[in-house]
C-alpha cells in the first residue's frame, strides 16, 4: 500500500461529505475512510453510493452510536493500521481543512517528518469567519496548553494533522485516554514526548458554511484540566 488515508469522522454532514470526498479523491495519492457515528441525516447513504463508482478508494465504517470525536478516529488509526497505509490524516468533513493542503502535508511526511500539523498559528492567526470571542478562546486555550505542557506546537488543538503509521503504532491507541477536545492534544503531546520529528504548516482555517457546528465554548473549557493531567503523567513517566 503507497497511498495515504485521509480519516473523516462523521455525524450528520449530508450536506457537505460528497463534497468533501470529490475535493479529497482529486489526488490519486489519497483513500478516504469515512468513520460515521450513525448519522441519522442520511451520511452514511450518501458514501456508499459513492463507493459504487469508487470501490477501491473509498471506505466507510459506521459505528452504532456517537462516542466522541477521538473514539472515531481512535477506530479509523486502528483500520488504517491494519491495512497497512503508510501515512495517515484526520480531517474535518465540514471544509474548515482545505483538502486542497493534504498534498502539502503529505509531502512532509515523506520527506522525514513523523507527523504535520495544520496550523492556524503558525503565522499569525489565520481564521476566516469566526466570531472574535471564538478566536480569542481557541487562540487562548492554545496558549495555555503550550505553557503547561511546553510542547512546541503553536496549534496544539488542530484537527487537521497527518502521521506517518509507525508513530500510531508505537503509541498504544488504547491507552489514549480522552475523546473530545483533549484527545487533539493528548496526541500531539505524546508524540512530541516520544522525540518524534514534528512540522507545522500553515493553513487558513474556514469556519463551516454547511451544517451545524459540533464545537463550542463549553467543550473547550472542560478540555483545560485534561492538559494538567497530561503533564502530571509525563512528569512521572505514565504516557
Amino acid at each position: 500500500m503507497d497511498k495515504a488515508l485521509v480519516i473523516i469522522p462523521t455525524y450528520n454532514e449530508a450536506e457537505n461529505i460528497q463534497k468533501v470526498i470529490t475535493t479529497t479523491l482529486a489526488e490519486d495519492d489519497f483513500h478516504v475512510l469515512v468513520v460515521d457515528d450513525s448519522s441519522p441525516d442520511g451520511t452514511a447513504e450518501l458514501v456508499l453510493k459513492m463507493m459504487k463508482t469508487l470501490p477501491h478508494r473509498l471506505f466507510i465504517e459506521k459505528r452504532s452510536k456517537k462516542e466522541g470525536l477521538g473514539k472515531a478516529y481512535l477506530h479509523g488509526f486502528e483500520w488504517a493500521i491494519e491495512k497497512q497505509y503508510p501515512y495517515v490524516f484526520e480531517m474535518d468533513a465540514d471544509f474548515s481543512h482545505d483538502p486542497k493542503e493534504l498534498p502539502t502535508m503529505l509531502s512532509y511526511l515523506k520527506s522525514g517528518f513523523d507527523m504535520v500539523v495544520g496550523s492556524r498559528y503558525i503565522k499569525g492567526i489565520n481564521v476566516v469567519n469566526w466570531p472574535l470571542s471564538r478566536i480569542l478562546l481557541s487562540y487562548l486555550a492554545s496558549l495555555y496548553v503550550r505553557l503547561i505542557t511546553n510542547m512546541p506546537v503553536k496549534d496544539p488543538t488542530a484537527g487537521f494533522v497527518g502521521y506517518k503509521r509507525e508513530v500510531l503504532e508505537q503509541l498504544d491507541l488504547k491507552k489514549i485516554m480522552f475523546v473530545g477536545y483533549a484527545f487533539q492534544i493528548e496526541m500531539k503531546f505524546k508524540v512530541w514526548k516520544r522525540g518524534f520529528k514534528l512540522m507545522e504548516h500553515p493553513i487558513i482555517f474556514t469556519n463551516r458554511v454547511l451544517g451545524a457546528s459540533k464545537m463550542n465554548g463549553k467543550i473547550i473549557w472542560e478540555a483545560l484540566p485534561a492538559v494538567i493531567l497530561l503533564r502530571i503523567n509525563s512528569i512521572f513517566n505514565r504516557i
